[in-house]
């Protein structure tokens, strides 16, 4: 859906069909899982800062579609922080089928006023499945900070290869039930704009989920998810026009273990 602008790096690594690997140039969200939020803002003293996650979701799900036809996808990433500049490399594996995705961004985060932040970015994506595919996205995102526990934000992805744009507005709801242990319910709605299909622009997906991170010592970060899609509109004519039958939501989970330094 991953940054999550879109629960800190681990809650958000948990967030962020007829998409199946071969046909891949638009499957991604890793911009969405909010990994790079890990790495302080606040980074006076101009020192640089890394980031390492490796993790697993149960399927590979982005906007709102299961893009593997079977099993669940690894992930790793590491990211390099300078300032408000981000600079990473991610690369996924599917667990039960031939498929590989490396996606290389840079990410650029700013304050609009105090309680507004935002971020652009660009990325290039390279798909290794049944066929071979690429991508050149630019994103950018929104959040408001206002109040602690309920975190409004939207983000928008633009696809070259697509010329379509997708996105997602979303609403989280962090709690702290422990020192160190955050509980985020989030809920967010996506919206396809000629990203995913061409037929149909407007609603594409509702998804709801629970995120959790827990602090570990030496700046280690475990965190997980539970989520679950419902299709709307896009993904049901999709699914009409290629003569798919059945259920077209996904329920899914994932755990990730972030190191920064």
């Amino acid at each position: 859906m991953i940054k999550t602008y879109q629960c800190t790096a681990l809650a958000a690594l948990l967030m962020s069909s007829a998409a199946i690997a071969d046909e891949a140039p638009n499957i991604d969200d890793s911009h969405s899982t909010k990994i790079l939020k890990t790495l302080p803002a606040d980074n006076d003293n101009q020192q640089v800062q890394a980031l390492f996650d490796l993790g697993w979701d149960s399927k590979y799900i982005s906007e709102g579609r299961n893009n593997l036809d079977k099993g669940g996808i690894y992930w790793a990433t590491a990211a390099i922080q300078k300032d408000n500049l981000n600079v990473y490399a991610t690369v996924g594996r599917g667990d039960s089928q031939h498929y590989t995705e490396w996606n290389f961004g840079i990410e650029y985060g700013f304050d609009l006023t105090e309680n507004l932040s935002g971020s652009v970015g660009y990325q290039r994506l390279e798909f290794y499945g049944d066929e071979r595919a690429h991508d050149n996205e630019l994103f950018s995102s929104l959040e408001y900070t206002a109040v602690e526990w309920l975190l409004p934000s939207v983000s928008y992805t633009y696809s070259t290869e697509a010329a379509g744009y997708f996105i997602e507005v979303s609403l989280h709801s962090n709690w702290e039930l422990a020192p160190g242990f955050t509980v985020s319910p989030y809920v967010t709605q996506g919206f396809d704009f000629q990203y995913v299909t061409e037929e149909h622009d407007g609603a594409n997906h509702f998804q709801f989920g629970v995120e959790a991170e827990y602090q570990l010592p030496n700046n280690l970060v475990l965190s997980g998810h539970i989520s679950q899609t419902i299709a709307q509109e896009d993904i049901k004519l999709e699914a009409r026009n290629n003569g798919t039958v059945g259920d077209l939501d996904e329920t899914y989970a994932g755990i990730h273990l972030s190191w920064s330094f």
